[in-house]
């Protein structure tokens, strides 16, 4: 890496902070240097996540750059030789002390954390393989469904091929993937992603919905419905409508609906592998303020389901306040919702659960966890 890359990198890491996330400080710099080759780009974002992945491994009094270079020496040691670092180094110092409070640490997550994301794709329906033979370097995830699924190998820059803008492929991650197959929207049903952000699994549900039908897609942030917008129309997605929501009680709609689905602000700590620099950001105080939050949300958006709808609940997140004790609260304050046992899509061979928890060293995808329900009949009457 050469010393301008060097110093490039250094600047980013000086400049981000908890309120300047350093994957946004470095998307905002890239922009300012268009003309940085493709390779040049690659290797200051490899830099960047480097030093923070491998944070706890450095000397905080050494000069930046020189901590720079230790941490890429790191990285290119665990790629060709993890097995140089044990589980215990990788558990005690892959991610803040506090975390162990919160959920298990264990050394196969760890590893995950220090390993570089995948890239996943996801085709429009049917067009997975054929895909694969225009993009090359890249594979089916599975089978039926899931052939729509890809994990691109290769080194192009998606975003500027054909293929990209004529709607014929989504970034998205496999876990999000994951997500729109476990909601399974049946066509001509009404269907709320009521945090719907840039829209990912708004395009998803539609597309399982063969775009027929109607998806309500929420979000308070206007910025992220225009991006909806922009998306959809590349796709070929029309059945949808866009609302502003504040994720209060008062609700944007009176429509009753088939199935909604929850993907709810969270700490984010299922993609710390993709997102290093949160490691060191985030704080319990945000778990337990999220939480409020997410049960918040659940409530108010439980009261426009239909009998016997789909309610799920999904986070990018693995810490129990987030997860598991969400929903154990959620049942208690919401009897008239019953656990719903779905199959996991990317393993259906296993039981059908009501809660599942998507893990990067399972799957390959982000960190998630999903739990279903429906509303159930009492006395008679649907409540």
């Amino acid at each position: 890496m050469t010393a301008d890359l060097l110093r490039f990198a250094e600047r980013v890491i000086a400049r981000a902070d908890r309120e300047h996330p350093a994957d946004a400080v470095l998307r905002q710099d890239l922009k300012g240097q268009r003309f940085l080759p493709a390779q040049s780009t690659a290797q200051v974002s490899h830099a960047v996540f480097a030093f923070y992945r491998w944070l706890r491994w450095l000397d905080p009094h050494q000069p930046l750059t020189s901590q720079i270079e230790h941490a890429l020496s790191l990285a290119e040691r665990f790629q060709n030789q993890p097995a140089s670092f044990t589980d215990a180094e990788l558990v005690a110092l892959a991610v803040p002390e506090w975390l162990a409070d919160y959920m298990t640490i264990t050394p196969a997550w760890a590893r995950a954390l220090q390993t570089a994301p995948r890239l996943w794709l996801r085709a429009r329906p049917a067009q997975g393989i054929a895909l694969c033979k225009s993009l090359g370097q890249c594979r089916p995830f599975g089978d039926g469904p899931l052939a729509d699924t890809l994990e691109y190998q290769g080194d192009r820059d998606l975003f500027l091929i054909p293929e990209f803008h004529t709607g014929k492929f989504e970034l998205q991650d496999l876990s999000s993937q994951a997500v729109g197959l476990l909601c399974a929207p049946q066509p001509g049903e009404t269907w709320w992603d009521a945090c719907a952000g840039e829209g990912g699994k708004t395009l998803h549900l539609s597309d399982l919905m063969q775009n027929r039908g109607l998806i309500w897609a929420t979000d308070k942030a206007p910025w992220r419905l225009q991006r909806l917008k922009r998306r959809a129309a590349r796709a070929g997605v029309f059945n949808y409508r866009a609302a502003l929501w504040s994720q209060t009680a008062r609700l944007p709609t009176k429509t009753k609906f088939d199935g909604v689905l929850i993907d709810a602000p969270c700490s984010g700590t299922g993609t710390w592998h993709r997102n290093p620099h949160a490691r060191w950001t985030t704080t319990p105080s945000d778990l337990q303020e999220l939480a409020l939050l997410q049960e918040e949300l659940l409530c108010s958006a439980a009261a426009v389901l239909k009998p016997r709808g789909k309610f799920i609940y999904a986070v990018c997140s693995l810490t129990r306040p987030e997860t598991a004790d969400v929903a154990a609260k959620f049942e208690k304050e919401c009897p008239a919702f019953a656990p719903f046992e779905i199959r996991n899509p990317l393993d259906p061979g296993l039981p059908a659960a009501a809660q599942w928890y998507f893990k990067p060293e399972r799957f390959g995808g982000n960190g998630m966890f999903v739990a279903a329900w429906t509303r159930t009949q009492r006395q008679g009457k649907y409540i």
